[in-house]
């Protein structure tokens, strides 16, 4: 892992904001017209006006929605409404939530991380970017000179040594606390105490991190770097950005790949193509490469197949649902259908011709139903979406897929891989707003 860092992070002061539930939000990437709506409405000082700034008619280059969320930072910092931490500090994260009538709690700490470019160290992407999401960032980035919300980074620390060194540094102090608007609960520790900071600093130095969502934001980070950078040469004579810099870090949540509270929900489809009329074509064209078995009938049998999955917990396990005959089917691929699949995904490695989401669009749907370009299929998480989704009559074909583990992101990302579009979906996203690293 790169240099791990505390910093002086801006925080809303309770005492002009009132309870911090009303302020925080989830990132920009998650929230539609209408919760962006139900944001602005809920606090004038939601972080939503930083986030997602609202477009506005007669914007132009010199007014717009990321100068706006400049001048609400600037002005909350001048009113007091967001203050600097007086020390630099790292901050305990941790969030409370339910899934599916389980309770789980995810921990970790947010940090500044220094910057390295993909590939060039040890932090390491598992999804593909797109360029409209990091030019919006850069804009807000450049506007406002802040990391707004964090990146999601993993790292592996199995006998949980960097949790039980920071569960240690916040015993007995109370955090501050916000739930948001599904009810996942947010608590939060600063620690400056610097003996604990360089424990903590130097347990996670020499780890890896898998950056687990915020992609177009690290890379963001970088390209920002780099503009600072050049600025600072022309104007230093040629002299290179000093490595304290604050362009030189991003603000990183980092929790443990073993922690029990990381949740990978799985992503399951929805196709309105290729359409597949019965349980009995599906068999018959996924012949040798998979073995078969239909037993369960109606949207509702989606939680017994889902259930099987689960038991087997096999990438290699997918559930079929056909609705010209309501039939739902277990594939379990087999060696012919991974020889297949090594000969039609051979520009890929191994561990990504593993993985659920990699069989069935590569294999299944492009090579054994021959439906190579088809419209982009309903993305889904729970079941009951799924059983929703089907009851509509909309879908002649459901699929309920395995989620790619936190130990299949690290073997795909550790190749210089990236994973396959909606493989991995980590609940609950992260809050926005509850500390901002300041880049100037």
């Amino acid at each position: 892992m790169p240099t791990v860092a505390p910093l002086r992070g801006l925080r809303y002061d309770p005492k002009h904001v009132g309870t911090l539930s009303q302020v925080i939000a989830p990132p920009y990437d998650v929230i539609d017209a209408d919760l962006q709506t139900k944001l602005y409405e809920q606090h004038p000082a939601n972080v939503i006006r930083l986030e997602l700034n609202r477009e506005e008619p007669g914007d132009d280059e010199r007014s717009n929605k990321y100068t706006r969320a400049a001048k609400y930072l600037k002005a909350w910092r001048e009113q007091g409404v967001v203050m600097q931490e007086p020390a630099a500090a790292l901050y305990v994260y941790h969030q409370e939530f339910e899934v599916e009538g389980r309770k789980f709690v995810r921990r970790g700490v947010m940090a500044r991380v220094r910057l390295e470019r993909f590939g060039t160290g040890n932090i390491h992407p598992h999804e593909e970017t797109m360029s409209g999401p990091k030019q919006d960032r850069l804009l807000l980035t450049r506007a406002c000179r802040a990391n707004l919300s964090q990146v999601f980074g993993l790292y592996p620390d199995p006998q949980g040594e960097v949790q039980q060194t920071l569960d240690a540094a916040v015993a007995g102090q109370p955090p501050v606390e916000a739930t948001d608007h599904l009810g996942v609960t947010s608590r939060m520790w600063a620690i400056a105490d610097e003996a604990a900071v360089a424990k903590v600093a130097g347990l996670l130095g020499p780890k890896p991190v898998f950056i687990a969502d915020g992609h177009h934001r690290y890379e963001t980070a970088c390209t920002y770097r780099d503009e600072v950078a050049a600025a600072w040469a022309e104007e230093h004579g040629g002299q290179p950005l000093p490595s304290d810099h604050p362009a030189n870090f991003v603000l990183m949540m980092l929790v443990g790949m073993s922690d029990p509270g990381l949740v990978v929900l799985p992503t399951h489809r929805l196709f309105v193509q290729p359409a597949v009329a019965t349980a009995a074509d599906l068999c018959a064209k996924l012949g040798n490469c998979f073995n078969t078995r239909t037993s369960w009938k109606g949207p509702q049998a989606a939680e017994a197949v889902w259930t099987n999955l689960e038991l087997e917990e096999d990438q290699g396990t997918i559930g079929f649902y056909t609705a010209g005959d309501q039939a739902w089917t277990i594939a379990r691929i087999t060696p012919a259908g991974r020889a297949r699949m090594d000969e039609v995904a051979s520009d890929h490695g191994a561990a990504w011709r593993s993985l659920g989401v990699s069989i069935l669009h590569r294999l299944v749907i492009g090579e054994l139903l021959g439906a190579k370009e088809i419209p982009t299929p309903g993305y889904v998480h729970l079941v009951s979406e799924v059983v929703g989704g089907i009851s509509t009559g909309t879908y002649p074909l459901a699929v309920l897929v395995m989620p790619a583990s936190v130990d299949d992101i690290r073997k795909v990302s550790e190749t210089g891989e990236r994973m396959p579009a909606k493989s991995t979906y980590f609940y609950p996203k992260l809050a926005s707003g509850l500390v901002f690293n300041p880049l100037d």
